[in-house]
């Protein structure tokens, strides 16, 4: 496999609790979500059935044990299916994140938490089921690729396991070499993923965030990877995550919360507001969404 950007220069970067394969809540974007231009998205790259969009919609609502009971029901059903495990693990992640407080408005504005992890002690019975349920679906997701290098379902399982191992390398064990790496690997999959499928809109999270990320590091570091060819974006980190929002599958929604995040980052609250909006009304019971619509009507003050 070709070296990433980020593999070759070997860049101190532990923000990735961004990047796709995290894919943490990420992989959760319901079979069924509604898009942009209100169709509903669509299934195309694993088997789908009512076990595992249940479970989607269970662990987007943040009912993580319900969300699990729908999910391990599917690997039975499906055992073969990469997806099943690599949803599973995104469950647990996604847990120990929310009760960190990842993916919040404090968390994503304040440099030196983005970028320094979670300062909080881990859950080590969620640390060691996600490992278990990641071992799992990356034995799966790669044995669709020795048979085929372009499979489509390999690819996209095996960029969200090594992002979402990459999320807990970074924010959870702070283990900045092994995050490079997995971050690393995980572009690398996006990147063959859309040589196989241009449509594929979940690859873009990884790109994007990436090219984000890259231009928010301090001037200093953004000089010496000047001078190795690398070059971060923020328009085009947000044009990718708006590619993944528009065109993606169970990455949608996770992209959906990223543009907020990064349009407040941008001083565009109005459009964070929108987003944190559709959100909120696709997953009424989950509180996090409708916390941050509220910080965002306490900025704005009264009319």
């Amino acid at each position: 496999m070709h070296e990433t950007r980020i593999q070759r220069h070997g860049m101190r970067f532990s923000a990735t609790i961004l990047a796709s394969g995290l894919l943490l809540a990420g992989i959760c974007g319901i079979a069924n979500s509604q898009g942009k231009n209100g169709v509903a998205a669509s299934n195309g790259y694993l088997a789908s059935g009512p076990p595992l969009e249940a479970g989607f919609h269970e662990l987007y609502e943040l009912r993580f044990a319900d969300a699990r009971v729908h999910f391990t029901s599917w690997e039975s059903a499906q055992p073969a299916d990469p997806l099943g495990p690599a949803a599973e693990a995104a469950s647990y992640l996604f847990e120990e994140f929310y009760a960190q407080g990842v993916l919040t408005s404090e968390f994503f504005l304040d440099d030196k938490r983005l970028l320094g992890g979670i300062p909080g002690t881990p859950d080590e019975r969620l640390g060691s089921a996600f490992h278990a349920a990641i071992a799992r679906a990356e034995k799966l997701g790669q044995a669709r690729l020795d048979r085929d290098s372009r499979d489509a379902a390999g690819l996209l399982v095996m960029t969200m396991s090594n992002g979402m191992m990459a999320d807990y390398s970074s924010l959870i064990e702070k283990r900045q070499v092994a995050t490079l790496h997995l971050l690393g690997q995980s572009e690398g999959f996006a990147n063959r993923l859309l040589a196989v499928d241009s449509g594929a809109g979940d690859a873009y999270v990884a790109l994007g965030v990436s090219n984000y990320i890259l231009a928010c590091l301090p001037a200093y570091k953004r000089f010496f990877l000047r001078l190795g060819g690398v070059h971060g974006d923020k328009s085009v980190g947000m044009h990718q995550l708006e590619q993944a929002v528009a065109r993606g599958k169970y990455l949608q929604p996770y992209a959906e919360l990223l543009l907020a995040l990064t349009s407040l980052r941008e001083k565009q609250p109005q459009r964070a507001q929108a987003l944190l909006a559709h959100l909120a009304a696709e997953f009424p019971q989950n509180p996090l969404f409708g916390r941050e619509l509220a910080k965002l009507g306490a900025l704005k003050g009264p009319r």
